[in-house]
């Protein structure tokens, strides 16, 4: 049986996606429990895989993990698995055949970014944000691997503004590594008057000396992925033990928040 895993997680917890020796990643905490629990064996004989390899400070709404079980298939369960993960909550499991990966399988995913208003043109960043749409070269917008095409298709940017701040949603069928941070600082760049369409044009065409540097890893999340078919279920104990979790990382962060405020108002 191989089983699918919806995953959240806080990043700003861990030193990224991707196992690492001796540090503490999401894909290693998850491991940890699966096979604490006996639910699998090792990475290899479980075929382990994971969808997004997200940065260092790189939250997830919705990751997802595969695997064959070796045993005990009925401890795969939000309730049970939640109980022992720390920093990553799953919100839903499904059965998926037996070749499924869940990179390869995607036929999109989506991200957010929660920028702070600088006190930006926010007409110049959605003209800006126009350009990106499409099939093009992110050579200028991205940390190249060696091998992988450069060319990715960015399906919609959409710019949702809030009060104080923005969230610059992007969907495309994949991402680049760093790709949707240097797209939002390019966006960025363009509503304070730092950088123009036509400049954006011209490292879209290849015409660039210097790369946009990545925004912030700690603002932005993977928001969504789509599968064809595949539907994750959750249960209500595994779900509440989720949001107390996360309201608790809230109220630090609200009360944080308001206490730099108000030294700002103070100066």
């Amino acid at each position: 049986m191989r089983l699918a895993l919806r995953i959240a997680y806080d990043g700003t917890a861990f030193y990224g996606f991707q196992r690492q020796p001796d540090l503490r990643t999401v894909e290693g905490e998850i491991i940890r429990v699966l096979t604490k629990l006996g639910i699998i064996e090792d990475v290899e004989s479980s075929n382990f895989k994971g969808a997004s390899r997200t940065d260092r400070g790189v939250s997830a709404f919705f990751n997802v993990v595969a695997f064959d079980v070796a045993s005990r298939p009925d401890l795969v369960r939000p309730e049970v698995l939640n109980f022992h993960l720390k920093d990553v909550w799953v919100l839903g499991v499904a059965e998926v055949p037996e070749d499924f990966h869940p990179r390869f399988w995607a036929k999109s995913k989506t991200y957010h970014y929660y920028l702070i208003d600088e006190g930006f043109d926010e007409k110049a960043m959605r003209e800006c944000a126009k350009l990106f749409v499409g099939t093009h070269d992110f050579s200028a917008f991205a940390r190249l691997e060696p091998h992988k095409d450069p060319v990715r298709e960015l399906i919609r940017i959409d710019i949702i503004k809030r009060q104080g701040y923005y969230v610059i949603e992007l969907e495309g069928k994949s991402f680049l590594w760093e790709m949707a941070r240097r797209i939002v600082n390019a966006l960025r760049f363009c509503g304070l008057g730092l950088l123009t369409g036509e400049e954006v044009e011209r490292m879209l065409n290849g015409e660039y000396s210097r790369k946009i540097p990545p925004a912030r890893p700690e603002g932005l999340v993977l928001w969504r992925i789509e599968y064809e078919g595949i539907e994750f279920r959750g249960d209500e104990k595994g779900i509440r033990k989720a949001k107390r979790d996360l309201f608790e990382r809230y109220s630090e962060a609200l009360t944080r928040a308001a206490l730099f405020g108000d030294l700002l108002l103070g100066l």
